[in-house]
């Protein structure tokens, strides 16, 4: 008989014992055997749990009495994240996790998603959230954590709470049971960033580095992509980095809606593995609504993407910021493998066809990088736009070089 799938539980029984004991009745109908951690603060001994409150706050270094001494939400709930952290790890350490399911308001999210952050890429995560109709940013960070609205308040079963937990419990049931760990890899990665915007270039290189043995993972640089690009390359065996797009830099200087983190585009320069730049999208900020957007960034160009989102043009003082940001990454870490500067245009709203071309920019963006740049940095400008044939084979033929094709 095939072993059942065990699936992780965090749920604070004090406030929360009626919805998870749900929970766990829907798990046990679809096979699934729950271990249950309870971070409670008020009152523990709810019922019997693979993990109590006194094991978390113990595993922070302190007692349940002296959490509660503390008189203090935000402080209580830290130390019991800390705690709960170090539990779900020495659990998984000793246990064969297949899942892990949580549910709450703003404290229990930001306690549920802090342990599943810590958890592998690929191990099904469901979190049961008031949160998570709004900004979930903070919670999900550059996890793969699937976030379910509960829709009314995880106060009480009723005829929604009832739905939604099933359907959460149903969620992570279906993932434990077909869930497998990841084998290592078998290709060479080679990881790339871009945006729709550089796409033609990022499918080019990625057909011809696919022909000869290596998987491409592209990342989408909207925030949290790059982000998590960086932090794969720290943990994965990549063999080569390709950042297309370094829009995530800009947006983080000026404070735009895809900005990523203060040291984005760094992890594989600290790494000491090939490294390839290009300015993909380095030709636009992304702002909100196009009020919004004027308001923030007056006396721009502006082109609407969509009503949530508005394409700004860059001009010579943030093209000056970027490249001294480069030049202070490339002075303090090391040179990267090649910097390409395609001088006919940075994305696909830089061109004849675009919105917001500006053929006078890349000139000007080239000679701030090299007066920014130590002078032994590889840079090549090419006569191209970066997404003709000619500028994605120029960087082809680099990157198998580098790695000995």
């Amino acid at each position: 008989m095939p072993k059942k799938p065990t699936v992780l539980l965090i749920a604070t029984l004090d406030t929360k014992i009626d919805e998870a004991e749900y929970i766990l009745k829907c798990l046990e109908e679809m096979g699934i055997n729950t271990l249950i951690l309870d971070p409670s603060v008020r009152k523990s001994g709810n019922r019997e749990v693979a993990i109590t409150p006194e094991d978390v706050a113990k595993a922070a270094g302190t007692t349940l009495e002296a959490v509660r001494a503390l008189g203090h939400e935000g402080k209580a709930l830290n130390t019991m994240t800390e705690g709960s952290i170090a539990c779900a790890k020495s659990l998984y350490k000793q246990t064969e996790i297949n899942g892990v399911i949580s549910l709450g308001g703003s404290m229990g999210t930001g306690l549920g998603t802090a342990v599943m952050r810590e958890f592998p890429f690929g191990l099904p995560k469901v979190m049961i959230s008031t949160m998570a109709s709004g900004m979930v940013k903070p919670y999900v960070r550059t996890k793969d954590i699937l976030m379910l609205h509960s829709v009314a308040d995880i106060s009480g079963l009723n005829s929604i709470t009832r739905a939604v937990l099933r359907n959460g419990a149903s969620a992570v049931a279906g993932m434990a049971k077909s869930y497998q760990k990841s084998a290592e890899d078998r290709k060479p990665i080679i990881m790339m960033s871009m945006l729709a915007t550089v796409e033609r270039c990022s499918r080019m290189i990625r057909a011809e580095m696919e022909k000869i043995g290596y998987e491409v993972i592209i990342f989408h640089t909207s925030g949290t992509g790059g982000a998590a690009m960086d932090e794969l390359i720290l943990e994965k065996n990549v063999a080569a980095v390709v950042d297309l797009s370094i829009i995530e830099v800009t947006d983080y200087i000026y404070q735009g809606l895809f900005a990523a983190t203060p040291d984005r585009c760094q992890s594989a320069l600290k790494k000491g593995i090939p490294t390839f730049f290009a300015p993909g999208n380095l030709d636009f900020m992304v702002g909100g609504p196009l009020e919004e957007a004027r308001k923030q960034y007056p006396g721009k160009k502006y082109h609407v993407h969509n009503a949530q989102l508005t394409a700004v043009r860059t001009g010579p003082e943030e093209m000056e910021e970027v490249a001294k940001y480069f030049g202070s990454a490339f002075s303090s870490i090391r040179r990267p493998t090649e910097f390409f500067i395609p001088l006919k245009g940075f994305s696909s709203h830089d061109s004849e066809q675009g919105h917001l071309h500006d053929p006078s920019m890349p000139p000007i963006f080239e000679k701030l990088l090299r007066k920014h740049c130590p002078a032994d940095t590889p840079i090549t400008a090419l006569p191209y736009h970066i997404n003709d044939p000619e500028f994605a084979a120029a960087i082809t033929v680099s990157l198998k070089k580098a790695l000995g094709h």
